[in-house]
């Protein structure tokens, strides 16, 4: 096991740590590689900070996803996993079972994130985009976390599941619930959690009389043609799609925005490519910006069904592992010039969706939306400048996801002669 006593170790968890945790993934990638720490929650893991190791250790199958392999009071009190699931009776869905159930379950919810479908869903994201921007852009002053990254993915999946136009907003105030607990009070998410179950397993039964075009339309179908899918297990999936979907979306466009921002010299490359009408550099941009500061920073929660060996540390049955996904894309291993923004990288085999069977399954969605919205905003807004010291930013405190609680800019204000107007759920 390597030594984790040195004086030099860096303190983790802290706020200081949340605003740039990349030194201290460097110093554990060099001196403790695979790392047992004591969580913020009180619950002890091993830290997967190396990227060979990351790859192994997400494909390894004698790491399960399902919490029935660690601690059950644990996970009852919410120290891992999403509070509130358990409560609420979501368990069943992807980031919490292994296969076989996974593979089904899966093979279910892929249907809605074929290239087809997803490419279908592009004019749709691309007005959602518009109408945002619509309602900011001629006040010359935005904070994009709030007014745009966070509500942009939220209006995107709703419309993918199925929730009408007139229930949106509450999935937006729960949503919202969620993204704000800082790690610390978790009974608002528990509410929200119970509130979003009771609603979707409203909107199963409304949906069995009216089926429809959406995901929740298509679980039911399958339900009812012999898969097997229990109403649990469809509001399970469901749930699961909003929660985990729409975060990953808010940070990659507020992570990536901010990189932007502070890396002018690649943003300008970005903008003058987009002025030519050229979408690789967006394309490769967009894999660039989810290594260089990702919006998952450590993978979701598995835990040890067999003794193992992970980078020479033997890991004992029954113990969590978190697999640092920003530490592993930063490994100079694996990355050259680790630390700098380089929006032309080609070689970038990036973990910023997982890898192996629990690789997400919305990624295509995610790059979607990622790319519409980097696209419009420097297109429409081509001065967009950070107003306010980096120093005083503050990162959204938790364990699993990375993303700024704020990001306030300006910027000449737009001067359309038909504006949009404001956003509309419909």
């Amino acid at each position: 096991m390597p030594d984790t006593s040195r004086p030099d170790q860096p303190e983790l968890f802290t706020w200081e740590f949340a605003a740039d945790p990349y030194p201290a993934y460097a110093w554990l990638r060099e001196h403790a590689p695979v790392h047992r720490t004591t969580l913020p929650s009180g619950v002890e893991a091993w830290l997967v900070t190396r990227y060979a190791d990351a790859r192994q250790a997400l494909a390894d199958s004698r790491l399960s996803k399902n919490p029935v392999h660690h601690s059950e009071q644990a996970h009852r009190s919410g120290r891992v996993g999403i509070p509130g699931e358990r409560q609420a009776d979501l368990m069943t869905h992807l980031l919490n079972i292994d296969p076989p159930d996974h593979t089904r379950l899966r093979r279910l919810v892929s249907k809605a994130f074929t290239p087809r479908r997803v490419a279908e869903f592009e004019p749709r994201v691309q007005q959602l985009t518009d109408r945002l921007i619509d309602s900011f852009a001629e006040r010359g002053t935005a904070d994009l976390i709030h007014e745009f990254a966070f509500p942009l993915p939220i209006y995107a999946i709703c419309d993918l599941l199925g929730v009408p136009a007139e229930d949106q907003d509450d999935f937006r105030d729960w949503a919202g619930m969620m993204i704000r607990h800082h790690g610390g009070q978790r009974g608002g998410v528990g509410r929200a959690v119970k509130r979003m179950r009771t609603y979707l397993a409203e909107l199963i039964h409304r949906k069995r009389a009216d089926l429809g075009d959406d995901l929740i339309s298509g679980l039911i179908r399958a339900s009812d043609h012999g898969e097997h899918l229990t109403e649990n297990e469809a509001a399970a999936m469901a749930f699961i799609l909003l929660f985990a979907g729409f975060e990953t979306t808010v940070n990659l466009i507020g992570n990536g925005l901010y990189a932007l921002l502070r890396n002018p010299g690649q943003r300008a490359l970005l903008q003058e490519s987009l002025a030519r009408g050229e979408g690789g550099l967006l394309e490769t941009g967009i894999e660039e910006l989810l290594r260089y500061d990702g919006p998952v920073e450590l993978a979701t929660w598995r835990f040890a069904t067999r003794p193992l060996t992970i980078g020479g540390v033997d890991v004992p049955v029954g113990d969590p592992v978190l697999v640092v996904l920003a530490a592993a894309d930063r490994d100079p291993a694996r990355f050259a010039d680790e630390n700098t923004l380089d929006l032309a990288r080609t070689d970038n085999p990036h973990l910023g969706f997982g890898h192996g069977i629990h690789y997400c399954i919305g990624a295509p969605l995610a790059r979607l939306e990622g790319r519409a919205a980097l696209a419009t905003l420097l297109t429409r807004l081509p001065d967009l400048a950070l107003d306010a010291d980096p120093a005083d930013l503050r990162w959204r405190g938790g364990l699993i996801m990375r993303g700024l609680r704020e990001l306030p800019v300006a910027f000449t204000p737009e001067t359309a002669a038909e504006p949009s107007g404001r956003c509309d759920p419909v």
